[in-house]
Order: structure tokens, then C-alpha cells, then sequence
């Protein structure tokens, strides 16, 4: 299993960031995806991938929350983050009209500099969408065919945007809130919509836990090590078995960002 989308530079991993990832390594998650939502997490997020140069990757990038903190110079320090190796996509970046902790102006104008910086690198995007679809998909779709992927990363829209993301040949990443029966139950009903070749998981740890963990864990906080919870609800919602679920997305996972895992 890989997820790709942890967020391991966050605070609340801070006093045992170490057992977390046995504990990951223990429920057999052979590689994940530091996520990097500004330029000090995403190089917070480097040096966090060279502690275990063959088990974590990152991405770089300006979360649209932090759009309004990105400085002049954003895309430079962006471009030079993108050289370390363990750096696999651009992102998370995006649009988050729900929120608004960043303006309007300052998202869109971050958001389509780091789709023209993964169009000069040749690199994945990593996306975040949210009450924002159609200014967000105008600005990906002269790209779409520019970029080596794009992955919709904890996708949790309606049908009409999760059928125009497909159209498009995104990846859908798939969170914990898959395991919600109270806010996910929409996105239940048309995940089996979603070809397995292009499904991914992750658990956006420590975000989004999923309701289905037994017994309830004591901490709200989530980690990769639940990610077995999310397979083992899709696999229902899919109607397949966990190993062929797994071993798809593993495939998606290191196609997408250049991975060499040596066990699914």
C-alpha cells in the first residue's frame, strides 16, 4: 500500500514522528507522500524524505491557504525545492473558495504559477479543490494534456465534477472520508465510478480519520498506519478483493510518481 497524501511536517506528529512510521512499516504501507503545503513545510518535508531516502517522497507546493504568505519569489524557491529527487509532484496546490483563508486573487494567481511550474518540470500536480470547481478546472485544462498527471487529491465533489476530473484522465485520491457514513455517503455512492486504474488512497494524516477504526482509537488524531481502514471500505464500495485494490493503486501510486516499491 502507498498513501499518498500524509502530513508529516504537521505539529501533532512532533513527539513521536518515529513510531508513527514503524507503526506504518508494521501495517505493510510500503512508501508515502509527504505532502508540502507551503515552501518551509515542503522543505521541511525534504528533509524528512532524507531520513528515509527510499520509503518517503514528497511534493512541493503553496496550499491555497497559504497563497496570501507566498512571497515574490515563490515560484524560484519552488523550482529549486523540485530538484531534490524525493520531490515526486507540484503541490498541494489549488483553489479553496470554502474556506478563504487566502484571497480569491492571491489563490488563482498562486495556483496557476505552480501549473505552469509542473508544466516547465515535467511533474505531477498534486491538487486541492474546494467550492471552487469550475474556476479551478478552467485553469488545469490547457494543461491537462501538458503535465505528466494530475491527481485530485481527497477528492470528495459530486458526480458531474468527479465525471469531468475522469474525462480529463485525473486520479482520484480517495481519504477517510470514504469511512464517514454521516458526511461521506455521497461520495460512497459514486466512488465505484472511478476506474480502479486511476483510484488512489491515502489518508491525510492527521486529518480525516476514518469512523470505521475498532475500537475507536483514543487519539482523534489520524496516521498512515489506518490507511487498511480506507482499502478496506473501497474494496466493498468496489466489490473487489483488498489484495487486487491494493495492488492496482500501488501501481497507479508508482506510475504516477516515478516509485519503485518493492512490496504492494
Amino acid at each position: 500500500m502507498i498513501d499518498v497524501g500524509v502530513n508529516l511536517t504537521n505539529s501533532r506528529f512532533d513527539k513521536d514522528r518515529s513510531e508513527v512510521l514503524a507503526r506504518a512499516k508494521a501495517a505493510k504501507i510500503s512508501a508515502m507522500l509527504i505532502t508540502g503545503t507551503n515552501l518551509a513545510e515542503s522543505k521541511q518535508a525534504i528533509l524528512q524524505c532524507r531520513q528515509d531516502p527510499h520509503y518517503l517522497y514528497c511534493t512541493a507546493g503553496i496550499h491555497p491557504h497559504d497563497a496570501d504568505q507566498a512571497d515574490k519569489n515563490y515560484l524560484e524557491t519552488l523550482y529549486q525545492l523540485a530538484q531534490h529527487d524525493c520531490v515526486r509532484a507540484i503541490g498541494e496546490c489549488g483553489l479553496d473558495f470554502n474556506r478563504n483563508f487566502s484571497t480569491a486573487e492571491n489563490q488563482t494567481r498562486v495556483f496557476q504559477g505552480q501549473v505552469e511550474l509542473a508544466q516547465q518540470l515535467n511533474l505531477p500536480l498534486f491538487l486541492h479543490q474546494r467550492d471552487a470547481f469550475q474556476v479551478w478546472f478552467e485553469i488545469l485544462k490547457p494543461y491537462i494534456d501538458k503535465v505528466p498527471a494530475l491527481v485530485s487529491h481527497c477528492f470528495t465533489g459530486n458526480k458531474n465534477e468527479l465525471l469531468q476530473c475522469l474525462d480529463a484522465g485525473m486520479y482520484i485520491g480517495i481519504t477517510g472520508w470514504v469511512c464517514d457514513e454521516r458526511r461521506g455517503q455521497n461520495l460512497r455512492d459514486i466512488v465505484p465510478l472511478i476506474p480502479l486504474e486511476r483510484l488512489m488512497i491515502e489518508t491525510d494524516a492527521p486529518y480525516l480519520t476514518p469512523r470505521t477504526i475498532r475500537p475507536k482509537p483514543k487519539s482523534s488524531r489520524n496516521e498512515p498506519s489506518y490507511l487498511p481502514y480506507i482499502v478496506t471500505m473501497l474494496a466493498e464500495l468496489f466489490d473487489c478483493s483488498e489484495s487486487e485494490l491494493i495492488k492496482q493503486t500501488t501501481i497507479n501510486s508508482e506510475k504516477v510518481f516515478n516509485l519503485s516499491v518493492s512490496n504492494a
